[in-house]
């Protein structure tokens, strides 16, 4: 199947209606990138992440963060600096409706950690919709995996750090949070 492209807005109609919620990664995706970050002060919100939720929150669709935490696993950071760290992504880009975090490493075979679909699963559970109605935005390929291993559809938001592989993988890709979502709605602002 040959990967949908876009790099202009007004963006092309998703293949299907509405998400019932959107999940995010975090690193990289919503907040710029620090590896293994223990630090509420470093947290930087990527350009268009507030009016990216700010359009699926108007229109009442969930929104929630997928994310691989192996800091934790591998002692980098404590329990405390990983909630420190996430109640600042709500402080500066509101209240997500669920979070669903893999604290594991990758060597211990979880079935959360994406690419596995574990989160994605358990955050459409806690939603109470359908993996089938979820959509996945990350900005690696294992975040667009883990939604096609779960059944919900992936879009990728490229960055520095994203491999062209994983690019010329992804079902969807969008230069921007912002164009993913209005991807995803087709084209509604």
């Amino acid at each position: 199947m040959k990967p949908t492209r876009i790099s202009t807005t007004p963006c092309r109609p998703a293949p299907v209606g509405w998400p019932a919620a959107v999940l995010f990664d975090r690193d990289g995706t919503l907040v710029h990138d620090v590896p293994y970050n223990g630090d509420a002060t470093r947290v930087r919100p990527v350009p268009a992440a507030e009016a990216a939720l700010g359009v699926l929150r108007r229109r009442g669709i969930p929104v929630g963060v997928v994310t691989n935490q192996s800091g934790v696993a591998r002692g980098l950071i404590a329990e405390e600096q990983l909630r420190a760290v996430n109640r600042r992504v709500e402080e500066l880009l509101g209240p997500f409706d669920v979070w669903a975090i893999c604290r594991h490493a990758p060597e211990d075979g979880c079935a959360c950690r994406k690419p596995a679909p574990g989160l994605v699963l358990q955050a459409a559970a806690r939603l109470g919709v359908p993996p089938a109605e979820v959509v996945v935005i990350g900005d690696i390929g294992s975040d667009v995996d883990a939604a096609r291993a779960a059944g919900a559809r992936g879009v990728l938001v490229p960055t520095p750090v994203t491999r062209p592989a994983e690019v010329l993988a992804a079902p969807m890709t969008a230069p921007d949070l912002l164009t993913a979502v209005l991807l995803v709605l087709g084209g509604a602002r």
